[in-house]
C-alpha cells in the first residue's frame, strides 16, 4: 500500500513538472515582437527610456522576462498610431515572427487632446470631444486599423497576433474625482466604441482580440486601488495610461491567456 501512494506522488509530481516546464519549453522556441503604442512601450510605469518611453515593466518586457522567447523584438512606441505601424514598426519586424502584440488607434482617434478637453471644459464640451471621436473611430478609423493590420500579416504571415484593447479608465462610482462623473461616463464610452471597433477589425483580419475591460474592472482612476495613474504632473506622459500593476495585472494575463 505504502509502496504505491509512494509511486502515485512520484509520477503526480513528474507530471506537474512537465506541465509546469512545457509553457517554458513552448515559449523558448517563439520569436515575439511587441508593437503598438504607450499603452504597449510602458509609459505610466516606472524604467521609460529613450524617444519611445519604453519601460521593463510594460506587459510586453514582462512577458518577455518570464517566458524567454527565442527573440523577442520591443518595436512599440509612445505616441504611435496607425501609420507608424505601417511606415516604421512593421517594416522593422524581423521576417518569421511567431507572436505579435499591439495595441493600437487610441491616438488617431484623439486620446491626448479628448483628455485635455475634458479637463478644462465643461461637461457638455467634453461629451461633443468624445462625440467627434467616435465619428472619427466609426468612419475613418476602420480603415486605418486595417491597413496597418494587414502590413503585420505582410510581414510576418505565421504569426499569431494578439490584439489588445483599451481599459475603460476611469471608475465611475467615485464623488472624488478630477474629473466629473459625466465626464467620466463620457470618456468611458468613447473608449468602449474604440475597443468595439478594434474587436471588429482584430476579428475580420483573422486576429486574436484580447479584451482587457475585465482586468481592469473596479481598478480605474478614482477607484481606490487604481491600475491606472490619473493626471500626473511629473512626468505628464503618464497621466491616464497603466501603472505598474496595470501592466502587471491588468494587460500581462490578457497576453498570457491569448498567447
Amino acid at each position: 500500500m505504502r509502496a504505491a501512494t509512494v509511486l502515485a506522488s512520484l509520477v503526480t509530481s513528474a507530471l506537474s513538472l512537465v506541465l509546469l516546464a512545457a509553457p517554458a519549453q513552448a515559449a523558448s522556441t517563439v520569436d515575439y515582437v511587441a508593437l503598438g503604442d504607450s499603452y504597449s512601450s510602458g509609459v505610466g510605469a516606472p524604467g521609460q527610456s529613450g524617444t519611445c518611453l519604453r519601460s521593463n515593466n510594460s506587459y510586453a518586457a514582462q512577458w518577455a522576462a518570464r517566458n524567454s522567447p527565442a527573440s523577442f523584438q520591443f518595436l512599440a512606441c509612445g505616441g504611435a498610431v496607425t501609420d507608424d505601424i505601417v511606415n516604421t514598426q512593421a517594416p522593422a519586424m524581423r521576417s518569421g515572427a511567431d507572436l505579435v502584440s499591439i495595441t493600437i488607434g487610441g491616438n488617431d482617434a484623439g486620446f491626448a487632446p479628448t483628455l485635455l478637453t475634458c479637463l478644462t471644459s465643461s461637461d457638455s464640451a467634453c461629451a461633443a470631444k468624445v462625440d467627434s471621436g467616435k465619428a472619427y473611430v466609426r468612419n475613418t478609423l476602420p480603415g486605418k486599423l486595417d491597413a496597418a493590420y494587414q502590413a503585420i500579416r505582410a510581414k510576418a504571415p505565421g504569426a499569431r497576433v494578439v490584439v489588445l484593447s483599451y481599459p475603460l479608465i476611469f471608475d465611475t462610482s467615485s464623488l472624488l474625482c478630477e474629473m466629473s462623473v459625466a465626464k467620466r461616463r463620457s470618456l468611458n464610452s468613447g473608449a468602449q466604441a474604440l475597443d468595439d471597433m478594434i474587436r471588429n477589425r482584430a476579428e475580420a483580419n483573422g486576429f486574436v482580440y484580447s479584451e482587457v475591460r475585465d482586468e481592469f474592472s473596479g481598478h480605474g482612476v478614482c477607484s481606490a486601488r487604481p491600475y491606472l495613474n490619473g493626471l500626473t504632473v511629473i512626468p505628464p506622459q503618464n497621466s491616464y495610461h497603466p501603472n505598474t500593476n496595470g501592466y502587471t495585472y491588468g494587460y500581462l494575463p490578457a497576453l498570457t491567456s491569448a498567447a
